[in-house]
């Protein structure tokens, strides 16, 4: 890992929530340097933090006690519904494989899908305004046959495994069904339903890396869970629970299955945390640099965290430095040539005061200012917690050693 500038050195555990507010005076066309830590909002559990805890000996439940406090475990099972957001077809595509069977949804009535040697792809395509057709492909006659024809939407289910074919021609295998929902215009989405364990066995190994400690994949499982129930039961009006991009949770279906992942899923299985009862919305990230970062929620407070950077545990993002052009500094506050450039308020625990919390910039139209997490957006940082170079003669006067591994 890089060293990063004295300017984040760790003056202090804990200093005054308006510490470092130096400022700094860019020069025109030069590019702004920016240090940081952590990677992400740092509510919840730190992954990285997960491993560290791991590595040090900590079991699964002690570290969801520690990133989750007052938290209880619970159990939760069932299914749930993923928008596949790779399926930009109009309709749903897979490959022909024994037992794949069609099921009307609106009826609840299931039909088994004739087999052939000829036929290798099946279809779920629009048809009417709310309805679906289904259709199969002969490799001999190199066209698409109607078979059926539905008022309603319809889902692909029966297979151990169904292999989706994506516009690229790339294909994916899931477990569950593959259903057919409908979108604005002529055009279907693609959600996979799935149990909930299953669903996990896409999810941690996307999530977490596979070669980590099994407490550390434990934890991760049973915060995924718990993040799948929590959006579920919110969902019951949407036509899915959960995306499976970063948005939500990365989920790569049957392709991205680990042995040691699946292990710790099934080690921890339906266990979720809950808080007065309910699921939590048990958020992570993948490092919170350092101290983890309050919320709207009880248990989600702030607090030091030694495990973040714990030796070994591989930590790419504890500390790190970016440049951005200086029209995009710029751009981003919209006060014309900036002239001053600091973070005058901070949230007082951890290294350099704490994750920035109030960002200003004074330019010659005037000043600006931004929460941090506001800058990060819109200059693509990795978090908020950050800090500009300050001028040599603003450096501290003490002895200090960058911080660095």
């Amino acid at each position: 890992m890089k060293r990063v500038v004295a300017a984040v050195i760790i003056m202090s555990t804990v200093i005054s929530a308006t510490a470092e507010a130096r400022e700094f005076e860019p020069t025109a066309g030069v590019d702004t340097t920016i240090a940081g830590r952590g990677f992400g909002h740092g509510r919840g559990m730190s992954q990285y933090g997960a491993q560290g805890a791991a590595i040090a000996g900590k079991s699964a439940k002690e570290i969801l006690d520690f990133y989750y406090p007052g938290t209880t475990v619970g159990k939760a099972t069932g299914r749930v519904r993923i928008r596949i957001s790779a399926d930009t077809t109009d309709g749903v595509r897979v490959a022909a494989v024994n037992n794949l069977r069609i099921r009307d949804l609106a009826r609840d009535k299931l039909y088994t899908l004739p087999k052939a040697s000829t036929r290798n792809q099946w279809s779920i395509d629009p048809h009417g305004e709310h309805g679906t057709k289904v259709s199969s492909y002969n490799t001999k006659t190199r066209q698409w046959t109607l078979w059926k024809k539905f008022s309603s939407m319809t889902q692909f289910e029966g297979a151990t495994l169904t292999s989706l074919i994506l516009p690229s021609g790339a294909v994916r295998r899931y477990r569950g069904g593959l259903r057919a929902i409908d979108a604005p215009g002529k055009h279907l989405d693609t959600v996979n339903v799935v149990s909930l364990e299953h669903y996990l066995r896409g999810v941690v190994p996307r999530e977490a890396l596979s070669s980590w400690r099994p407490a550390a994949l434990q934890a991760q499982a049973v915060a995924a869970r718990t993040y799948s129930v929590f959006h579920r039961n919110r969902s019951a009006r949407r036509a899915y629970d959960l995306c499976d991009t970063i948005a939500c949770q990365v989920y790569g279906g049957y392709n991205d299955e680990k042995n040691s992942t699946n292990a710790a899923i099934a080690a921890t299985a339906g266990q979720v945390r809950l808080y007065k009862g309910k699921p939590i919305i048990a958020e992570f990230s993948s490092s919170n640099g350092g101290a983890t970062a309050a919320g709207q929620v009880p248990y989600q407070v702030m607090k030091l965290d030694s495990w973040d950077a714990y030796p070994g545990n591989g930590n790419p993002n504890v500390t790190w430095t970016v440049t951005r052009k200086t029209a995009a500094v710029q751009a981003a506050f919209d006060v014309g040539t900036i002239r001053t450039l600091r973070v005058i308020r901070r949230t007082g625990v951890g290294p350099i005061g704490g994750r920035a919390a109030r960002v200003e910039a004074v330019g010659s139209k005037g000043r600006r200012e931004l929460s941090a997490d506001q800058l990060r957006g819109r200059l693509h940082l990795k978090s908020a917690w950050i800090v500009f170079p300050v001028v040599p003669l603003d450096m501290p006067s003490l002895p200090v050693a960058p911080v660095g591994r």
